[in-house]
């Protein structure tokens, strides 16, 4: 029962994660899935790594494959284990500033594949291309967890609360 029981939730992570993306696609560079990753690493621990994965392919199936495909497989898998390491002795503020870090070294750390493609050169170009894109990913990461960690934090202990309340039936 406990498997099954993992299966949907992972399956709630990835429609919620689907959600938020598909709402937020006509605003460059403003997403949820960052705040969404954090709580859900913090509330279901490594779980989400598997969500992670999902989110990438599910993501390959509706845009196709390119290069961004093999980012999103090391970037929130990296994303879920700083959380995860960090979960018992960071608060508010500290996610806050990772997910606006995150944003600002989004590009940097997306341009990986093209330092093993192409070399220095390409992906040092490529990244200096997407700077303008990485200080709106930082500074709207940074106001999204600053509104929203605490609410969603709190419907996240609620929801948990519920369902073990449901356990003991």
């Amino acid at each position: 029962m406990r498997r099954i029981k993992d299966i949907a939730l992972c399956a709630m992570m990835l429609a919620m994660l689907e959600t938020v993306k598909r709402a937020l696609d006509f605003v460059p560079n403003v997403e949820l899935i960052t705040l969404l990753f954090i709580l859900f690493t913090l509330h279901f621990g490594l779980k989400t790594l598997p969500v992670a994965v999902a989110f990438t392919f599910l993501e390959t199936a509706f845009w196709g494959v390119h290069n961004w495909v093999i980012m999103y497989l090391y970037m929130w898998p990296s994303l879920i284990l700083i959380v995860y390491l960090t979960r018992k002795h960071a608060g508010h503020l500290f996610y806050c500033i990772l997910s606006a870090l995150y944003g600002l070294f989004f590009g940097a750390l997306c341009s990986i594949p093209y330092l093993v493609a192409g070399g220095p050169a390409a992906a040092f170009s490529w990244w200096i291309a997407g700077i303008p894109y990485d200080i709106i990913h930082c500074i709207s990461n940074f106001l999204l967890c600053l509104l929203l960690y605490r609410p969603l934090n709190a419907a996240f202990i609620r929801i948990k609360s519920k369902g073990e309340n449901l356990e003991n039936l």
